[in-house]
């Protein structure tokens, strides 16, 4: 009876396994599994930079501005040197169709992941294919990969352990680290559509895909710096495996990838100059950074084999073991990353160096991994001296050197092989699903880096905002002065604790701590950005208690100092239309918003201070300006609509208004509003309709902590 069942059990097994070896199921299979294993950040909050790149920063929030983003580095206050404009312009986009709704910004970053899972399956069949069969065209490898599945099936192997690995979770469940699968999927579609043009048999389609591959390229640099390594990837794959590819296309692709990157330095001129951040000294000699070259491909190491602690902030390097042979034994444990780099480098080595079938895999492999290593092994200095998500494009080669490792096994063990990756798959899976959680909530994520060993100040300055945003000013304090126990001249610490100070009611106490920020920021500010924080703080304070006069002069003394900050302008600017009238402060904002076109709060701000002095028409056309400048805010419209009421222009008023309710539907206000011109206009029967929605609407607000 058993062997009856097995034997009808067979066709299906075999009918199955047919199935699970078409390109489109495994396709299918690795978007799935990608997304799935990091669903849970789909409810996450803004977390870190998220608060600005995906909500607050100007550059995002209409498509009018995607020219404007190759003009800019990625952060508009910052030290850093990141010019992503395309991941700019991909949050202009989540903007766009989101709003200000987290969800739809995660989960662009899990499709993007699960995209870049999907064509680095499709990109590895072919090199793959490339190392076994380098004898032959790319037309007759297309054709020999249906007789020899077992390279498409390790093609599948390595892009589903990649795309459940933890150690991108900072690359895809954080908003802000979406650059790495942007740079990761244009450029493998770049390279899969240069093979393409090669198969191709029109020369007109054969010059498109030539193109696009290109323009993927340019992209795939835009979105980050990493995608140098995929074109010297492309390059070295060109020159040393492709060995029947035809010398023009050979010296066309060589042209079009050097023309790439000229255009890309070339953009890059585009953004104003910086001054260069600071360099850390204790880490500047050769033989620290050889050390933390060799951790840091320790760590990286043991987080590809063994995921277990994940966190932000890591680091490899500790100023305190550097001062004296005690402090150095005290921290000796850090060392033991030193032994295991040098031993993953030996690994690599040997592994290359063993000859075997799967010997150019390897050597594949291992090149792929040192290619993406090197730019952040500390080789030269970075913002941090390890991170989880600059392994996004390394633990590629990473795989596929143990690819070439199986791929010698005898075919008695193949199963085996087969069956330990499938275990390693369900593992990382599960890990990186808890890792996940890790990003639902702000709270949730800094607690847990503390735990884990991120104890930095910005994840401890993070940890305290959130107690003071909820007015624990005290938890917040304590938080803070541990901080500054750590870093005692960290500007944005002291900022943060006289303000939980000030919430305490501790003006005093605040204050000299608000005025020592603004006295020592000329020279924090060569090791810190936003240091203006503690002028801005300080006159406020001085605002509160009406003692304007020394506001100003605060002020002014550090626009001075900060003269392309808008909060010093906007707030000097306001004192000043408070106590002097709106042309004192105009031509402070006109200058702003001349200089910078873009800028929705100065186009507002410079609307409402024309519209205070009866010039409609500079108001009406300062207003509408904002109004293109942000797809989804109101108030430039509202105001619009409040001088064409009081022109009794109703029919204006009306089509504004409606344009407010297109982009607020779900506000109540935009309907009350709508209503009141309604009933202006004579059309009764419209506003009661119109006040009927804004009811609703507020019946579904006030119903949602009971259903909750």
């Amino acid at each position: 009876m058993l062997a009856i069942f097995i034997s009808a059990a067979k066709p299906r097994v075999l009918k199955l396994a047919t199935y699970l070896c078409r390109d489109w199921l495994r396709a299918v299979l690795l978007a799935i599994l990608a997304v799935t294993v990091h669903a849970p950040a789909l409810q996450g909050e803004r977390i870190w930079d998220d608060a600005y790149l995906a909500h607050d920063s100007p550059f995002i929030k209409s498509p009018l501005l995607i020219l404007e983003a190759f003009r800019h580095y990625l952060f508009l206050d910052s030290f850093s040197f990141h010019y992503r404009p395309v991941q700019n312009i991909s949050f202009i986009v989540d903007y766009f169709f989101w709003n200000t709704d987290a969800y739809g910004f995660h989960l662009t970053n899990l499709l993007l992941h699960a995209a870049s899972g999907v064509l680095l399956y499709f990109l590895l069949r072919q090199l793959f294919a490339s190392l076994f069969l380098r004898r032959v065209s790319i037309v007759v490898r297309a054709r020999a990969l249906r007789r020899l599945p077992w390279i498409s099936l390790a093609a599948f192997f390595v892009a589903l352990i990649w795309a459940v690995h933890p150690v991108h979770s900072a690359a895809v469940d954080y908003i802000s680290g979406r650059a790495d699968s942007l740079a990761f999927l244009f450029a493998s579609a770049g390279w899969l559509l240069f093979l393409r043009a090669q198969r191709a048999t029109r020369p007109l389609i054969r010059g498109w895909l030539y193109f696009l591959a290109a323009a993927s390229g340019l992209f795939a640099l835009f979105s980050r710096e990493i995608a140098c390594v995929w074109i010297a990837l492309f390059v070295a794959h060109l020159l040393f495996v492709e060995k029947n590819l035809r010398a023009r296309a050979r010296i066309g692709a060589l042209f079009c990838c050097g023309l790439v990157i000229a255009i890309y330095v070339a953009c890059r001129q585009l953004p104003e100059r910086r001054p260069s951040p600071p360099s850390d000294e204790a880490i500047g000699s050769g033989s620290v950074r050889a050390a933390l070259m060799a951790r840091a491909l320790g760590d990286y190491g043991r987080l590809l084999i063994f995921p277990t602690n994940l966190h932000m902030e890591r680091t490899v390097f500790d100023p305190i073991g550097y001062r004296s042979h005690v402090d150095w034994r005290k921290e000796i444990g850090v060392e033991y990353l030193s032994i295991l780099g040098l031993a993953v480098l030996a690994a690599l080595v040997f592994g290359s160096a063993r000859r075997g079938r799967g010997q150019l895999m390897r050597i594949f492999g291992a090149s792929w991994f040192l290619a993406g290593y090197l730019p952040v092994s500390n080789i030269v200095p970075l913002n941090a001296t390890v991170a989880e998500h600059w392994l996004y494009l390394p633990s590629v080669g990473f795989l596929i050197f143990l690819a070439g490792c199986a791929v010698e096994l005898p075919s008695r063990h193949r199963k085996l092989a087969v069956a330990l990756a499938l275990l390693a798959v369900a593992g990382l899976s599960v890990r990186s699903h808890i890792r996940s959680a890790d990003w639902v909530t702000a709270e949730t994520f800094y607690r847990r880096t503390f735990a884990a060993g991120g104890t930095s100040a910005r994840n401890g300055v993070n940890l305290g905002l959130i107690y003071a945003d909820r007015g624990d000013y005290a938890e917040a304090e304590k938080i803070f002065r541990k901080v500054l126990e750590i870093a005692p001249d960290y500007p944005i610490a002291q900022n943060d604790l006289a303000s939980a100070l000030s919430g305490q009611g501790k003006t005093k106490e605040a204050e000299v701590l608000f005025a020592l920020v603004e006295k020592s920021s000329m020279q924090t500010r060569k090791e810190y950005p936003r240091t203006w924080i503690g002028a801005l703080n300080l006159t406020r304070m001085r605002h509160s208690v009406h003692d304007d006069g020394s506001a100003l002069a605060i002020l002014e003394a550090a626009r001075k100092d900060y003269p392309d900050v808008w909060e010093l302008i906007s707030f000097e600017s306001e004192i000043l239309r408070k106590t002097q009238g709106p042309d004192a402060a105009q031509r402070l904002v006109e200058n702003f918003a001349r200089d910078n076109w873009w800028h929705y709060g100065a186009a507002l701000a410079l609307g409402r201070l024309y519209a205070q002095k009866g010039d409609v028409d500079l108001a009406d056309a300062a207003l509408r300006h904002a109004s293109w400048l942000d797809v989804h805010d109101t108030e430039a419209l509202r105001l619009i609509v409040l001088m064409r009421l009081r022109q009794n222009r109703l029919d204006e008023a009306f089509r504004t208004q409606r344009r407010a309710v297109a982009r607020q539907p779900d506000e109540p206000r935009q309907y009350i509003l709508l209503s009141d011109i309604l009933e202006k206009m004579g059309r009764g029967a419209e506003a009661h309709a119109a006040l009927a929605k804004a009811s609703q609407l507020r019946a579904l607000v006030a119903a949602q902590p009971i259903a909750n």
